[in-house]
């Protein structure tokens, strides 16, 4: 999968702000239909989507288009304008059963189906932010094969269970956790929550650094100061990548020798160690500080 450690949220109906997302150096850029958009401007924000998917270069970013709900009068408008610009991806909001990512998903194939067969694979993102959508995580997880990541919306969700938000957050931990965890337990992706005070940077890279160390692989963002401190969050430390080579290249010595755990600073290294020390340097490499060879070493 490809790296996304932030997640810039772009109005659709702001070519302005969408032209210096562009520009800014972030994982994925993820032009918005829903929240950012108000109802009288989903129009204008469909078809700016679509220039700005057929006309910009985005460079190295994902370009990702995040429709209106399922079940929404708008989402097949959103779906039938932005898909002909072939978006790297579908992020859809507010999903609470594994019937919408398949919806969805068959809207995709439909549009594909005709089409050039090397063109790359449409995938999808799916932000769980209700209780109930946190209740069906299995089945939202386990939808489709297009499914790459799961989004946690911590606001949206704080809102329906009438929870007061802190600067801890363990009024959404339990939910934050499961997303986290049902993330791991499909393969996909895990893209943490939003800090909503964007002036606040010292807070957000706290709070970045935090969902690093839980295990997310990226953090959404909705304000471009926001960029370099999450993905800086979520890049792996030169010192950590060197232990991790240095733990996956004894671990293959060992197995060699037919050892099976083994001490490293008198500390004992077995398939936990071994898993977590992988999955560093996949982020490394998802982040592009290794190639793929190392991961085969």
């Amino acid at each position: 999968m490809r790296p996304r450690r932030a997640l810039l949220y772009t109005p659709g109906d702001d070519r302005h702000k969408i032209r210096k997302a562009v520009t800014s150096g972030v994982d994925c850029v993820c032009l918005d239909m829903e929240d950012g958009v108000a109802l009288t401007r989903k129009e204008t924000a469909r078809h700016n989507i679509l220039e700005a998917l057929t006309t910009l270069d985005f460079g190295s970013s994902e370009k990702l288009a995040r429709v209106n709900p399922v079940g929404s009068e708008l989402v097949e408008q959103d779906l039938a304008v932005v898909l002909p610009g072939y978006p790297d991806g579908i992020v859809v909001p507010k999903v609470e059963d594994g019937s919408q990512i398949g919806w969805v998903s068959n809207i995709i194939d439909e549009f594909e189906a005709p089409r050039r067969s090397d063109q790359p694979r449409i995938k999808i993102l799916a932000i769980v932010e209700t209780a109930r959508g946190i209740i069906r995580l299995d089945s939202i997880a386990g939808a489709s094969p297009r499914l790459e990541a799961l989004i946690f919306g911590a606001e949206d969700l704080a809102g329906e269970l009438g929870a007061q938000r802190t600067p801890e957050g363990w009024e959404i931990f339990y939910a934050r956790s499961a997303v986290l965890t049902y993330a791991a337990a499909y393969n996909l992706q895990a893209i943490d929550m939003v800090y909503i005070d964007f002036k606040d940077i010292e807070g957000l890279r706290k709070e970045a650094e935090q969902g690093a160390r839980l295990g997310f692989s990226g953090k959404q963002v909705i304000h471009p100061d926001q960029i370099f401190p999450v993905q800086e969050a979520f890049t792996p430390a030169k010192e950590a990548i060197d232990r991790a080579k240095e733990i996956i290249r004894l671990f293959n010595q060992h197995q060699e020798s037919g050892i099976g755990a083994f001490a490293i600073d008198g500390k004992m290294i077995d398939a936990p160690i071994i898993k977590a020390a992988k999955r560093i340097l996949e982020r490394a490499r998802a982040a592009g500080q290794i190639d793929d060879s190392v991961l085969k070493e």
